[in-house]
């Protein structure tokens, strides 16, 4: 190649990077940039996150004697959303109120339980350990991930498994996190094999999930369970593992049946494909979640997705009272046998199952 047509060459391709870029860059501003004030996930995630740090455990008050699942998973938003703002002030607290647990008072309040809401506690310790590097957070994380896998079933999934669809975020999550934190790909198989079980026994033909095979009910918060499970393991999953392309394709047919139900609103609705139900903020901030992640990930289109998305966190802007507590939020439900069950579930505010997901969407949108 002649000097002058190899330097045309190098010129093009560096031109044509520079708008490939652009384009990416142009479509993250439009979607998940210039929040009006008070909007931003930055603004947004510190409320809530601050929110989380000012209460009490549920064991402090003798409503249950262990930490539960709730609060684990705000904890982690909150301390991915401190670790995204680089606010140390709150990052440092909110990894000083784990020290709590590192007494022997405190373990007491961490249940030796083999039960999906219990081992999803070393999600925490694993995110301070990727956070601060300290050995302990490490050890004690992954102590739980690898005690789910201490009794397997014939199919090689953890024992704890109940085919229930929140258990695909509580698996999902603290194997994620141990591959996160120590690199071994052990833990990532893991998760997918039971992701690709678990697709293959409650995913229906439009994409979503029954609660349960025995409670067919599109239930809104137990299908966002999925979805942000789905979103945290494909993050992490490489291109070229077996269970990559099944659980790719559930999502992304998952998403496309999300898109069609949205409210004009920009929120979900507490059984999905109902729509005199009523709409509902923890599913919609799960769903968000997820689909801000794809946009992102490039797992889905953003001029078809990014718009569906930005509305959606809004959407939960709004749902959101001045003391940074998140409005009507199902109460944590069991599998129903009716579609009046679900209708009649009590709305709560500034219940932890809102709360989280919105922590997590801030993170999503920072990242």
């Amino acid at each position: 190649m002649k000097t002058k047509n190899r330097q045309f060459f190098y010129l093009a391709v560096l031109l044509l990077s520079f708008c490939i870029g652009s384009v990416d860059i142009s479509a993250q501003s439009k979607h998940f940039k210039n929040w009006e004030k008070g909007t931003s996930p930055e603004e947004i995630g510190k409320r809530v996150a601050e929110n989380w740090l000012a209460r009490s455990f549920e064991y402090e008050s003798g409503k249950r004697k262990f930490v539960i699942y709730p609060e684990i998973c705000a904890w982690y938003g909150a301390l991915t959303v401190a670790d995204e703002t680089k606010n140390a002030p709150l990052k440092n607290n909110l990894i000083n109120e784990f020290g709590r647990f590192m007494t022997p008072e405190g373990a007491e309040h961490i249940s030796p339980a083999a039960h999906v809401d219990y081992s999803v506690f070393g999600v925490v310790p694993l995110e301070i350990f990727q956070q601060n590097k300290d050995k302990k957070y490490l050890d004690l994380g992954r102590g739980f991930a690898d005690r789910q896998w201490s009794k397997t079933t014939d199919d090689g999934i953890t024992a704890e498994a109940r085919y229930w669809i929140d258990d695909m975020y509580m698996i999902t999550a603290v194997q994620t996190q141990a591959y996160r934190a120590t690199k071994d790909r052990k833990y990532l198989d893991r998760a997918a094999v039971t992701a690709a079980a678990y697709l293959a026994k409650l995913q229906q033909p439009n994409g979503l999930f029954f609660h349960a095979p025995d409670s067919q009910f599109y239930w809104g918060r137990g299908v966002g369970w999925f979805a942000a499970g789905m979103a945290e393991l494909l993050t992490d999953l490489p291109k070229n593992h077996p269970q990559r392309a099944t659980i790719l394709k559930s999502y992304q047919t998952m998403m496309a049946s999300l898109l069609k139900y949205q409210a004009p609103s920009g929120l979900w609705r507490q059984l999905v494909d109902k729509p005199e139900s009523w709409e509902e903020t923890s599913g919609t901030g799960m769903f968000t979640f997820a689909m801000v992640t794809g946009v992102k990930k490039g797992w889905l289109d953003e001029k078809t997705y990014g718009p569906a998305a930005r509305k959606a966190w809004l959407a939960l802007v709004r749902e959101i009272d001045e003391n940074g507590n998140v409005k009507n939020v199902c109460v944590g439900t069991n599998k129903g046998f009716s579609v009046q069950y679900y209708l009649d579930r009590e709305r709560k505010t500034g219940d932890l199952h809102g709360q989280a997901p919105v922590l997590w969407t801030a993170t999503a949108l920072m990242r």
